[in-house]
């Protein structure tokens, strides 16, 4: 492996900030050398990899793509493994996050939504596998707990996480025993950038959730290091984060 990295490399899409980039921080202290994927967030991926590097020198890189150009795909892979020899780990984080009524969807709706939480793991885990199946590896996907408990007017949305999910268990399938395939599904875990959702939603969802807070992004890099490092057993699985919102009336 070029340049002394660290033996095992996972590489993370949607890393530049938020859950991806906690993601990374925590695989990355426990020795993981760290891909850090963006696709349009180039400053904080910059600024992500000079911190990881500042910590353990050469241990991660950014690569860009578009991860709806599924033609993108096999070279983003390629970049990432001329860069650190192998590729061990793929989270699937990177995600596309919208509503809309029934009435208003339209073909971009479902070509962005479709196309960023499930298309893009589906041939981006294709493009993986043969590195993953050489390291003995892993995927974790980000799925959502709306998975199984809808939003209202978030359709397509719902669709695409729901898919995510059973991709999750097909793969689980077809690439037994060699590559373990398991899922994280967050509930309220941190609020959107956007502003998507105002402070009366905001507490509105909150009284579903028996632990009655956000979780915190932190909790979900935990669960994908517990998956990555800990779970050698564990295949096939979906461990939601949510506070308990899952099991709330």
């Amino acid at each position: 492996m070029t340049n002394h990295q660290p033996q095992k490399v996972a590489l993370v899409t949607g890393a530049a900030k938020r859950v991806g980039a906690a993601i990374a921080r925590r695989l990355h202290r426990e020795g993981f050398a760290i891909a850090i994927h963006y696709r349009a967030s180039k400053t904080d991926a910059s600024a992500l990899v000079e911190s990881l590097n500042a910590i353990r020198a050469q241990s991660a890189a950014a690569f860009q793509a578009d991860l709806l150009k599924t033609e993108m795909l096999g070279a983003l892979v390629e970049s990432v493994t001329a860069r650190f020899g192998r590729i061990d780990v793929l989270v699937n984080n990177a995600s596309t996050f919208y509503g809309g009524t029934l009435a208003s969807v339209d073909e971009t709706a479902w070509h962005e939504l479709i196309g960023s939480n499930l298309k893009a793991p589906l041939f981006l885990s294709k493009a993986c596998a043969p590195r993953l199946q050489a390291s003995g590896g892993c995927i974790v996907n980000i799925t959502d707990i709306h998975a199984e408990r809808p939003m209202s007017n978030y359709v397509v949305y719902n669709v695409a996480k729901a898919g995510l999910r059973g991709l999750t268990h097909a793969l689980a399938c077809d690439l037994a025993p060699t590559i373990r395939v398991n899922a994280v599904a967050p509930g309220p875990i941190h609020w959107p950038d956007d502003d998507q959702i105002d402070a009366t939603e905001k507490s509105r969802i909150l009284e579903h959730v028996p632990l009655k807070r956000e979780g915190g992004v932190d909790q979900i890099a935990e669960a994908v290091k517990y998956l990555v490092c800990d779970a050698t057993y564990v295949t096939g699985q979906t461990i939601n984060v949510d506070g308990g919102r899952s099991v709330a009336i």
